[in-house]
């Protein structure tokens, strides 16, 4: 089947082709029908797969005909972030550019009044994050009751996001009859209760089991031994002769800022997004990722719904994603439009209940393989010498006999670097007088006292005179 069978006008079919697709894909195959028929549509597929391309090929025939009033758009999108926003803009300037199709971009971070001077001019075409939309039309600067075709991109993520009570009230706007499309990658169940709630009879294109990973996607896991070794991890995988370009997904703002920090100490080219960016800030690193200036992008979340980039070789998650539905959207950013792709996650022990999560959503357990960056226990060997040398070195030894002298008893066997300062100080005299004393005290004289010396009292302890020792023969 080509794009051609799908009833698509001819202006669409040859910017389609300008744009070098020639078939298309399972969802598009299966919504783009149901769409231009004009049914309400839940459509359920893997990212990467075409979601996108599947409602607004139709939509941009679907409004082909008709004009548009001021402040009154013909039609809404809406998507759960800026980035997403920015990429179905960028899809209906690609594919309508054969038609005379007007579009404005509602979305936050950046400033408010051209945004108001192109929905005065009127537009067709309103793609917008419900943050900024509400804004707006609690100004009074927008009206939905002309909106005869609604959007909801992505719904999963904006249940994340906590969105829905605004898409709630942005859906009781509209005018009741209308046309509702919902995409997403996954279904849970508060989705499914929207869908009752605002959708009318809607037709369910499901290409394939909610929460699956493309095929076309090669999944590994890597056992680190603790998450302070993941950087290496993480340097010896983008070191790897396989590798082209990454996304490096964190889980916190911090975490990408000091990744995107060291990796550019260790020489490679990367760039970094983040919600404390500023949104000029992050559509130029996209956009330098994109040409290939730099090959490494360091991100949170933010961008891990609907980016599309060509050709990305390896999507790295540094941290585990705290929702299971998070992995795949984040894995999704490679192996897009047919084309392979590696996704590898880097876990410790802790992640263990986070990836089990993950294997039951997906239904199948992850490869594991070993980090190469692992612990070397060559250091504890190091440390044993040291403790032992103080026993086995002469050194130690020769310091406590350099201290040996201050002692009141100085030992006989002292070093001739010990004796020298006492020679120098003591004068031959004073080591006479100390030496006699020491001789008359040692055993050998009192064996040979007189009777004199043994008629002093045992509790005598001074001094011995030298006369007294003397016999009396």
């Amino acid at each position: 089947m080509t794009f051609a069978d799908l009833g698509l006008s001819d202006e669409l079919l040859r910017a389609v082709e300008d744009s070098g697709y020639t078939d298309p894909t399972p969802i598009q195959r299966a919504a783009i029908p149901n769409v231009l028929m004009g049914k309400d549509l839940i459509g359920i597929a893997q990212t990467g797969t075409g979601k996108t391309a599947g409602f607004v090929l139709p939509m941009i025939d679907i409004l082909h005909e008709g004009r548009s009033r001021a402040r009154m758009p013909r039609s809404l999108i809406l998507e759960p972030t800026r980035e997403l926003a920015m990429q179905v803009a960028d899809n209906f300037e690609k594919y309508g550019k054969y038609h005379p199709l007007s579009m404005a971009l509602l979305m936050g971070g950046v400033q408010m009044g051209d945004q108001v001077k192109a929905l005065e001019k009127g537009v067709d075409v309103l793609i917008a994050t419900p943050g900024r939309l509400m804004d707006l039309f609690s100004r009074g600067k927008i009206m939905l009751t002309d909106c005869k075709l609604l959007v909801i991109d992505e719904a999963d993520r904006m249940l994340d996001m906590g969105f829905i009570p605004d898409i709630e009230e942005i859906c009781s706007k509209l005018p009741r009859t209308r046309q509702t499309l919902l995409f997403s990658a996954t279904m849970p169940p508060p989705i499914q209760k929207l869908a009752a709630k605002f959708l009318t009879d809607p037709k369910r294109v499901e290409v394939a089991r909610p929460a699956t990973a493309n095929v076309n996607i090669e999944q590994r896991l890597v056992i680190v031994p603790r998450a302070d070794k993941k950087k290496d991890a993480l340097r010896e995988i983008l070191r790897h002769e396989e590798f082209k370009n990454a996304i490096v997904f964190s889980n916190r703002k911090t975490t990408v800022r000091e990744l995107a920090t060291s990796l550019k100490r260790s020489g490679f080219a990367v760039g970094q997004i983040q919600g404390d960016m500023e949104q000029a800030q992050r559509i130029a690193e996209f956009d330098r990722f994109k040409s290939g200036e730099i090959t490494i992008l360091v991100a949170s979340d933010v961008a891990a719904r609907g980016l599309d980039v060509k050709g990305v070789s390896h999507v790295i998650n540094f941290d585990v994603p705290w929702q299971p539905d998070d992995y795949i959207h984040r894995i999704g950013r490679t192996g897009r439009a047919g084309m392979t792709g590696i996704a590898i996650t880097l876990a410790t022990r802790e992640d263990n209940e986070a990836i089990d999560r993950i294997e039951k959503l997906i239904g199948h357990n992850i490869p594991r393989a070993s980090a190469g960056a692992e612990d070397k226990p060559a250091a504890e060997p190091e440390r044993k010498p040291e403790r032992a040398e103080p026993k086995r070195s002469p050194k130690p030894r020769a310091a406590s006999e350099a201290r040996a002298p201050k002692a009141d008893k100085a030992p006989r066997g002292r070093t001739a670097k010990a004796e020298k300062p006492r020679e120098e100080r003591a004068d031959k005299p004073r080591e006479e007088r100390s030496d006699k004393p020491r001789e008359e005290r040692s055993p050998k004289p009192r064996e040979e006292r007189s009777t004199v010396v043994e008629d002093i009292a045992p509790e005598w302890n001074g001094p011995l005179p030298s006369f007294l020792s003397v016999s009396a023969d």
